[in-house]
């Protein structure tokens, strides 16, 4: 499970977005006002605290008590704001590290039912067939609906060896469905490239630690593979795919890699001195790939750190973006321990790409929308993909942009009228991928797809 792109405490993947040390000031300041203006409030729910546990039917455990009391306070906020202990606050350690026992899915509580955001790169649940979109109905025949995703999320973790049956109800299916799905050991990769038709592939998987680094080797790595056959790089794929975000710094360094002027990023939040603008030739010097053509591909499951990205080689002209339309999130997260069990994760700014657009709720649009024809119920979850605008209580984009708006236009692209049977006589498995490296060769030797724009004027963004 991830965290990082929807409301990911559930999601379990660490977005540690801004260091706890950031916010501890304001969090701290903030309790003298808690003393004055809410003792009413604070006396109200000590009275509903001592009701409960004078006449509720069963006795009532105090730890469960003001387990919910924070539980609830923190989701009154948006989805992302989250309290952990325990289990979860274990489960997301582990996802730090690395690797884990399990499915490899990203969900997300969707009305009350488990709705996948993207199955892992070559995890047991992809090789299964499970899609980002599906719904999660049944674990093992069990229903699981409107109950706490953390339970969910327990029964699909596991001894690697050991199967499950998830149904699963799918957009464009006509009825559910079972999938066995046998547990492995999730070891994430965050990094895997390859060398494709002289094009570099590079599939960035999350963003934790040394992501840039990583990048930075793979083509290097790339390099030396194309000179061993005699030939050199055409361009650079970035696959976001599938990608639900993950360190702000490490999505800094990835853009770093590619731009050498203006801003990256900026976040910003209710205290305007603590806003901060994130600059390109921080991490690494100069365009380490200067003039070779980029296409970043992206799509519903890319969110948080993934769009950081995108939005900053779009805006800095760096790259073309090719796929569908992101995830939309555009809040940062405090992770902020509390002792050695237990911790909150809470919204503390919004995040800005170099012309000063908001990713939230809108995402970022790709230059060229290129459907995955090779997937034939692809098109069905595309159109009802889960957003950050679909959850519940999300932050509200400032320039107050409508999903509808956004999706308007419906006309297929004539380019794009081939099936997924004749893709597949072809061998096509990935149309998206397959789009953007012919893309690439067609370029190559062109600038078109590698001049940088005017640089973003920093402070003005």
């Amino acid at each position: 499970m991830k965290f990082g792109s929807t409301k990911f405490v559930s999601i379990i993947r660490a977005t540690l977005l801004v260091s706890a040390v950031a916010v501890l000031p304001a969090a701290t300041s903030g309790l003298a006002a808690v003393d004055s203006d809410a003792g009413r409030e604070f006396q109200k729910l000590f009275t509903i605290y001592q009701l409960v546990k004078a006449n509720y039917v069963d006795p009532v455990d105090d730890d469960k008590l003001l387990k919910g009391a924070i539980d609830g306070m923190l989701a009154s906020l948006d989805p992302h704001s989250n309290y952990l202990d325990g289990p979860a606050k274990q489960r997301l350690e582990t996802m730090i590290d690395g690797n884990y026992t399990g499915l490899g899915l990203s969900v997300v509580e969707d009305d009350g039912a488990v709705k996948v955001v993207s199955p892992f790169k070559g995890s047991p649940a992809e090789k299964a067939g499970i899609k980002a979109g599906d719904y999660i109905t049944h674990l093992d025949g069990t229903l699981y609906y409107e109950r706490d995703l953390d339970e969910a999320v327990d029964k699909m973790r596991g001894p690697a060896g050991t199967s499950i049956r998830l149904t699963i109800f799918r957009q464009g299916r006509d009825a559910p469905f079972d999938v066995t799905v046998t547990r492995g050991v999730i070891e994430l990769e965050p990094v895997t490239w390859e060398l494709k038709d002289d094009v570099g592939v590079i599939s960035v998987n999350e963003f934790s630690r040394d992501v840039g680094n990583f990048v930075n080797k793979g083509i290097a790595d790339l390099k030396v593979q194309a000179a061993k056959k005699g030939t050199k790089l055409d361009g650079l794929v970035l696959d976001l795919r599938s990608n639900p975000g993950g360190s702000l710094d490490e999505a800094v360094a990835l853009s770093d890699l590619f731009v050498d002027h203006g801003t990256i990023v900026s976040q910003r939040g209710r205290i305007a001195s603590e806003n901060q603008y994130y600059r390109a030739e921080t991490v690494f010097k100069g365009d380490v790939v200067k003039g070779m053509p980029l296409v970043v591909l992206v799509d519903a499951g890319s969110a948080s750190a993934s769009e950081i990205v995108a939005g900053a080689l779009q805006d800095l002209h760096r790259a073309v973006i090719m796929g569908d339309r992101t995830f939309g999130k555009g809040s940062v997260q405090s992770y902020i321990p509390l002792d050695k069990e237990s911790a909150i994760k809470i919204t503390t700014a919004r995040y800005y790409t170099p012309s000063g657009h908001s990713v939230q709720e809108g995402g970022i649009v790709p230059d060229i929308k290129v459907p995955q024809l090779s997937d034939p119920d692809a098109r069905a979850r595309s159109e009802r993909a889960v957003r950050e605008s679909d959850l519940r209580s999300h932050l509200i984009n400032e320039a107050a942009l409508d999903d509808k708006e956004l999706e308007k236009d419906k006309a297929d692209d004539p380019r794009f009228k081939v099936s997924a049977d004749e893709l597949k006589k072809r061998g096509i498995t990935d149309f998206q991928l397959s789009y953007a490296i012919d893309t690439l060769r067609r370029t190559a030797g062109k600038p078109a797809l590698a001049t940088a724009a005017t640089p973003a004027v920093p402070g003005k963004n």
